[in-house]
């Protein structure tokens, strides 16, 4: 009886009231395909939903740039009213201008003394003012104030400080009278005019005090520069500097640290010179003097050649005619000879005779 209880209940569970057949595991794979073809219906359709949205915006938007309206430009007439100046002013200002304008003649001047008193002037170093040629400035007023007629008059008392003794005749150099406002001076120092001026009894001191003699008596109006030579030769300056009390000053400062008492030259500011006195002249003329004084035995060598001898007259002769017809006017030498030989005191009063020199032989006393 047991048994076919059993039977009985596995047979009903297999079948069905319709009589069908069905099992558990064909349901529910059933099932699960039905859910997933579901899913994919929903994802296909979304992305068909979303591909046709895309094409009819794109639509739209080509769509709106192919219909885009025309760029229309308008130009507005701005109309200004221009300001209207009242009439009034308009004929006030064409009576100021028919109006002549006044000139005043009056002066103001003061009969009195005022409270106050101006700064003083301040002080100014004549020296800084040498490249405005005072020299020039002072003769051109000079010459303005009183004339030809008053410098006839004038004249000798007007160079009583000029080293001279105040007769009219200008400055005196050793006794030698002269007249000029662009002084140089030179000197020989070579070991023979040494000698021959000790012998003379006039020593480098007398020859120093008279040349600081000189320039100190030289006025506002004059330049002055000195050289030194032997064969070789040293400037006091490169050009003439006007007589100002500092230039007296540093001149008597040279005279006194750099006078050559050896007969030999050399050191500082010494210019070496093979040509003798032919490049001491040319050095001077380049100053463009009105007078030159010349303190020498009347001996010259130059080292042309090779050897030393003496300088031909015929080529001092060419150079001074050469040096003199550069200038303006003629440049004065006034020589001063120690112990010349004759014929060389001969031959340069001849070559300086043109110019209105003069030759003079220093003698003992």
């Amino acid at each position: 009886m047991i048994s076919i209880k059993l039977e009985d209940s596995k047979t009903a569970a297999k079948s069905s009231p319709s009589g069908n057949k069905v099992t558990g595991d064909g349901g529910g794979k059933s099932a699960t395909k039905r859910r997933q073809g579901m899913i994919f219906s929903v994802i296909v359709g979304s992305v068909i939903v979303h591909v046709i949205a895309l094409i009819l915006f794109g639509l739209w938007t080509v769509a709106r740039y192919w219909k885009q309206p025309e760029a229309v430009f308008e130009v507005k007439k701005l109309v200004k009213i221009p300001p209207r100046i009242p009439e009034q002013k308009m004929n006030l200002l064409q009576h100021e201008a028919m109006a002549p304008k006044p000139v005043f003649t009056d002066k103001l001047a003061s009969i009195r003394p005022i409270d106050f008193a101006l700064p003083d002037l301040p002080t100014v170093d004549m020296d800084q003012m040498l490249p405005l040629d005072p020299s020039e400035l002072i003769s051109d007023q000079l010459a303005g104030l009183v004339g030809s007629a008053g410098l006839g008059s004038g004249w000798g008392s007007g160079l009583k400080g000029l080293g001279g003794n105040g007769d009219g005749k200008g400055m005196s150099f050793f006794g030698m009278q002269a007249k000029g406002e662009r002084i140089v001076l030179l000197f020989d120092v070579s070991s023979s005019v040494v000698n021959k001026a000790l012998s003379l009894g006039v020593p480098l001191n007398q020859v120093k005090e008279e040349t600081l003699k000189l320039i100190e008596g030289l006025p506002i109006t004059a330049k002055f520069s000195m050289i030194q030579f032997t064969q070789n030769y040293k400037s006091f300056s490169p050009g003439l500097l006007a007589a100002t009390d500092g230039n007296k000053n540093r001149a008597r400062v040279w005279v006194n640290q750099e006078w050559v008492e050896s007969g030999t030259m050399s050191g500082r500011g010494v210019v070496s010179n093979p040509r003798g006195l032919a490049a001491v002249l040319e050095e001077t003329f380049k100053m463009q003097p009105d007078l030159i004084f010349l303190i020498s035995d009347a001996s010259f060598q130059w080292r042309i050649g090779g050897g030393i001898s003496d300088i031909p007259y015929a080529d001092l002769k060419r150079l001074l005619a050469k040096l003199q017809a550069d200038l303006a006017t003629p440049a004065v030498i006034k020589f001063i000879g120690f112990q010349p030989k004759s014929e060389d005191a001969k031959e340069w009063k001849r070559l300086i005779r043109r110019s209105g020199g003069e030759f003079q032989i220093l003698k003992r006393d």
